[in-house]
This record gives C-alpha cells, structure tokens and sequence, in this order.
C-alpha cells in the first residue's frame, strides 16, 4: 500500500524478483502488507502489518524500528521505502505529490515548486522558447504561479486570457513573462510580456542571457 493509488508515471515497473532467492529481510518488504506515507523531505512513516508505524529516513539510511536501532540491520521497513520510491508510489526525497498547474498531469515536483510543473511544462528563467503564433523566440524571465484570467495588461485594459491573440488558450493557464530574444541580448533591461505557458513552444537552446 501507498500514500496514492496509482504510480504518477505510465513507464513500466519491474515484477517482485523470485523471493525464494533472497534474504528474509528483503522478501518480507516485497510481501508484507505496509503503508508507506511520505511526510516531506527524506523522512516516511511506514506503517507495518502489526500496526505500529516507524518513520524511515530514506537519505540518513534510518528507521525508528528495533531491527534498526537494536540489531543495527537494513530492515523491511527501509527496503520497502526504497521499493515504493523505486516504483514511484510515493515521492522520492524531496519531492512532493502535485498536479501540473499547466496541463493537469500527476507528477512529483520539488517540495517549493509554485507553481508545480511537469516535466513536459517546467520552464525556467533564462529558457529560450517560441512563440507558437507568431515563430518568435522569447527569452524567459519568470514564471508566475497566476492565471492568464487573473494578469492584467494595462496597456491593451484586459486581460491575459483576453487579449485578441491569446484566443484558445486555456484561462487558466500559468502566466509566463518573457522578453523578445533580440531585446534581452541589446540590453540589460528588456521590456518584458506575459504569456499564457501553453502558448509558449520550448527549444533544444540552451540559455543565453543571465536573468
């Protein structure tokens, strides 16, 4: 059992490996029934067929559980955390349980991220992406945790979501702002715009410009 029902990931996991050819330790964090609960950073709290539950710090390599603090031994508990990181049940050290805020895909994020992007939406200050209405490559400066429905554009007295070509996109999208490629590398300070995320189309370019 797991802090979900279902891995976030569509990629194939491994079967149990014959259990009749390993240690005790290890088969029975295959097979006993444990719920495994991520509680932030490294630490989960595990808890165990008999009804106790013992936290595990996958990072430190511990377990609140006798077989480790006694007996010193790599105990079920640990192996079964590894298993459903492995696995991707639960999040790996550091990362949490989120819903991109871009395309609604289940992922796991950093702990801090905001707003939470999968891997196919993350973008970063200094990616260069293109503007896919118009061909122009765009450099990022930040990226916002707003709607396009929440920005204002002073300028034109409405809003992200809708501004004439921004049509079609999502009004929920994440707001993105960005500079025209060509302005950022004339100056150190280029005037910025935003943009709805799914408008933006990213590169294989590396970033070019500090920002």
């Amino acid at each position: 059992m797991s802090d979900f029902t279902h891995p976030v990931t569509d990629r194939r996991t491994a079967l149990a490996p014959d259990l009749r050819s390993m240690p005790d330790r290890a088969a029975r964090a295959w097979v006993e029934r444990m719920a495994v609960r991520h509680l932030g950073g490294s630490r989960y709290a595990v808890d165990s067929q008999s009804g106790a539950t013992y936290v595990v710090d996958a990072v430190e390599g511990t377990c609140t559980c006798p077989d480790a603090t006694i007996r010193g031994e790599t105990c079920k508990h640990r192996r079964r955390v590894a298993i459903e990181i492995t696995t991707h049940r639960v999040p790996p050290p550091g990362k949490r349980r989120a819903t991109c805020a871009a395309c609604g895909t289940e992922t796991f994020v950093a702990e801090t991220a905001q707003p939470p992007l999968c891997g196919n939406c993350e973008l970063e200050p200094g990616d260069i992406v293109q503007d896919r209405e118009t061909g122009d490559r765009l450099l990022v400066t930040a990226v916002t945790d707003q709607r396009a429905d929440e920005v204002e554009i002073p300028s034109a007295d409405t809003t992200v979501a809708d501004y004439p070509t921004n049509e079609g996109y999502p009004a929920d999208d994440v707001v993105v702002e960005v500079a025209y490629l060509s302005d950022a590398l004339d100056s150190t300070d280029p005037r910025t715009y935003s943009f709805p995320l799914s408008r933006l189309a990213q590169t294989e370019d590396a970033a070019l410009v500090d920002v």
